[in-house]
């Protein structure tokens, strides 16, 4: 992989799973070391939420986040979308000073907004079991 444009910015686990796995179509011959940190990061990536993720949940929750009036900071944003919390307590970890910022009832809507617009490990399991038991998805 080679640098092309030195910025500075932060990606989501989706995106970086996304460009390490367009990486590994397009760059055929690279040192066993690398390929095997790449293997090992896309393997443990696609056990994370990031797997059921893509441009347009990401940016509906982002959406909805700004039309809701949340004061989260940029990295507060990507944690929520990398961690997808499912219950207060873990929102409360990745937010800073939550309890100062946010009351009882905020953090309830946000929780919603995380649970309608970032998919996560339930819909993952749901799709395992329904895949299990010969469902079909929709």
């Amino acid at each position: 992989m080679e640098v092309l444009e030195d910025h500075n910015a932060l990606l989501s686990n989706r995106e970086v799973l996304t460009l390490l796995k367009d990486g590994r179509k397009k760059k055929k011959q690279e040192p066993r070391n690398l390929a095997t940190i790449r293997y090992e990061t896309v393997r443990y990536l696609e056990d994370t939420p990031c797997k059921l993720q893509d441009d347009a949940t990401v940016k509906a929750f982002l959406v909805a986040v700004k039309e809701k009036g949340f004061r989260l900071t940029k990295s507060e944003k990507l944690e929520i979308i990398n961690q997808r919390p499912n219950n207060i307590v873990e929102l409360q970890l990745v937010i800073e000073e939550s309890e100062e910022r946010f009351s009882e009832e905020a953090m309830n809507q946000l929780l919603e907004l995380i649970v309608a617009h970032v998919p996560g490990a339930e819909e993952a399991e749901e799709d395992a079991e329904a895949v299990e038991s010969g469902e079909e998805q929709t």
